[in-house]
């Protein structure tokens, strides 16, 4: 059975900072670090054949320090736009606190959790759902058809909407679909690229 993991990178600096993120190229904090070596203690035992992370620095830190404390020296690694973050707009670099005192909690609220309404000038989750299946469908099941086994690192809107994807997820459903950071799904697909099994680890 084909193995497919999403982590979602460690905290970063903006996180830490309650600032929407965005493309924003921010590093991982220092509790960001230590979830990170956290996930790569999880997954030591695992087997991988290929990784694929987010072009910003968070996701690409992150697997570094995976394929590093696990010891996958040879792992092969491919860094994919597609996998970036949902792109937020103008709200990039504004503290969300601050966004919410100036345009009201419930509009943040759906600027940030709706699945198709995007805040100013930034992305959707119906878009950012979009590329990230788009690449799944190209690149990713053709892998676990072959049962290879697949670690994908990238940031969480972008999970959310590949996990609304694979696991058949409503528009209401992915609504309250939280991951933290740090976060580790697991799944095992058939030759059919069925579920036969999910988990968080």
């Amino acid at each position: 059975m084909a193995l497919l993991v999403l982590v979602r990178h460690g905290e970063s600096t903006a996180n830490l900072a309650n600032v929407f993120t965005g493309w924003l190229d921010v590093p991982l904090s220092s509790t960001g670090e230590a979830e990170a070596y956290a996930v790569a203690d999880k997954l030591k035992d695992f087997h991988f054949d290929v990784a694929y992370t987010s072009t910003l620095i968070r996701a690409k830190r992150t697997l570094d320090i995976i394929v590093e404390r696990a010891g996958w020296a040879d792992l092969p690694v491919h860094h994919v736009d597609a996998l970036k973050e949902r792109m937020y707009g103008n709200l990039q670099g504004l503290n969300k606190a601050e966004v919410a005192i100036k345009y009201g909690q419930a509009q943040v609220d759906e600027w940030r959790r709706s699945y198709d309404v995007a805040p100013p000038n930034g992305e959707s989750l119906k878009q950012t759902r979009a590329r990230a299946v788009e690449f799944f469908e190209a690149e990713i099941a053709p892998q676990l058809r072959a049962d290879k086994n697949v670690l994908i690192v990238s940031h969480g809107n972008t999970l959310r909407g590949l996990r609304m994807y694979l696991e058949h997820l409503s528009e209401t459903q992915v609504v309250g679909l939280e991951i933290v950071t740090g976060g580790v799904h697991v799944y095992r697909f058939d030759a059919h690229l069925a579920i036969v099994e999910m988990y968080d680890l």
